[in-house]
């Protein structure tokens, strides 16, 4: 069951005996289509999921930040004028944004707050990216900022790349914050340019964990944004967004093979993204499963990012008759996949593809059927 904006409404009242002045959220995401085209300045098709980071806060008349955390049962606080990074979890991601922010020329204030989520951890639902979103909403609202989704997802990934040290594109942060109900989102990653598209009518998108773990892929996901940028570099433009197919086959075969099915991925799945982006458009779920089922094909053997449990759950979740297609999600070799479901079906959908999944593996699965859900938003008490 989701969480709820009473259940960090109640929690702060207990932990600071009167209730909060704002509750914000920021939801986790879904890549419906689009995969390792974001750092090719390509096209990515994601969607904002209905679990989320909620946090509720009370404003302070200093520069303090005290924070409890429900899920890790603890406590942590920062002062705005003697941030310093300690390497000490979750509270890291608040400390950065509130960098971010600042480093940005924005006047921040101090807040007690109650942080709570419902985003899996470790599954490519993008739960960092919600919970710096959250952060940002919270320092907004306690501030008095104006809130600006694209600007605050760019603060956001500036705390991420430099704060935290991890190197990642716009999409998650972008996603969180620009987000909109019964939409999957378009995003240009070279212009940053967001359109909403609307779900065919009918369908839901379920989100299948297969309880395994990236572990380190660093090295894999290093050589592979070499190889894009080799072939960049080999058809002389500044990214493999700018080949279309024409051009590519007219010179694919002057690359070394690695290369060449490493650029054929992206190349491909930009023109797939764009063709989702009609399927959605004509409200035809059919063409859509079917491109979610190419981009997988894509991803495993142009690319190679699936697992043996990635391409199982793929295929227990074809197997069964409501599904329009699937395909893994996010950096691969571990977590979800997505499927493209008739919403009539999502229950008995979910319960046997996870048996199924199990039977094949061992292994239980989560599943998730998700409904796509607003960005980033604070409510006042």
């Amino acid at each position: 069951m989701p969480l709820s904006q009473p259940t960090v409404f109640a929690a702060f009242e207990a932990r600071f005996g009167r209730p909060p002045r704002w509750i914000v959220r920021a939801p986790g995401r879904v890549n419906l289509i689009g995969e390792h085209t974001d750092y090719n300045d390509g096209f990515v098709l994601p969607l904002a999921i209905d679990r989320a980071i909620w946090i509720a806060l009370g404003p302070r008349d200093d520069r303090r930040v005290t924070v409890h955390s429900v899920d890790f049962h603890e406590d942590a606080e920062f002062v705005l004028d003697r941030l310093a990074n300690e390497k000490a979890g979750w509270i890291e991601y608040l400390k950065g944004v509130a960098w971010s922010l600042q480093d940005a020329g924005h006047r921040l204030t101090g807040w007690d707050g109650v942080l709570q989520g419902d985003v899996p951890q470790g599954a490519g639902l993008s739960s960092s990216a919600a919970l710096e979103v959250a952060t940002a909403r919270a320092f907004a609202a306690s501030s008095g900022i104006d809130w600006a989704p694209h600007p605050m997802a760019l603060l956001g990934q500036k705390a991420e790349n430099r704060w935290v040290g991890v190197q990642c594109g716009i999409m998650d942060q972008l996603i969180s914050a620009a987000g909109q109900a019964d939409h999957a989102v378009l995003i240009d990653c070279r212009s940053l340019d967001t359109t909403p598209v609307p779900f065919p009518p009918g369908t839901a998108v379920v989100v299948l964990d297969t309880a395994t773990r990236r572990g380190l892929v660093d090295s894999a996901y290093n050589e592979r944004r070499a190889r894009c940028e080799s072939a960049a570099r080999f058809f002389g433009v500044k990214a493999l967004r700018d080949v279309d197919l024409a051009q590519f086959h007219a010179r694919a075969a002057d690359l070394d093979d690695t290369t060449r099915r490493r650029a054929r991925h992206v190349i491909t799945e930009n023109q797939r993204t764009l063709e989702a982006v009609a399927a959605m458009r004509q409200s035809d779920p059919i063409a859509l499963g079917s491109l979610m089922n190419q981009s997988h094909a894509s991803l495993r053997d142009d690319y190679e990012v699936s697992s043996d449990a990635l391409d199982a759950m793929v295929d227990s979740a074809r197997a069964h008759p409501a599904c329009y297609g699937a395909r893994m999600t996010g950096a691969g070799f571990g977590g979800c996949a997505v499927a493209l479901i008739e919403r009539q079906a999502a229950e008995e959908f979910a319960a046997t593809v996870a048996a199924s999944y199990h039977q094949s593996t061992g292994r239980t699965p989560a599943v998730y059927v998700c409904r796509a859900t607003n960005g980033a938003e604070a409510f006042e008490v």
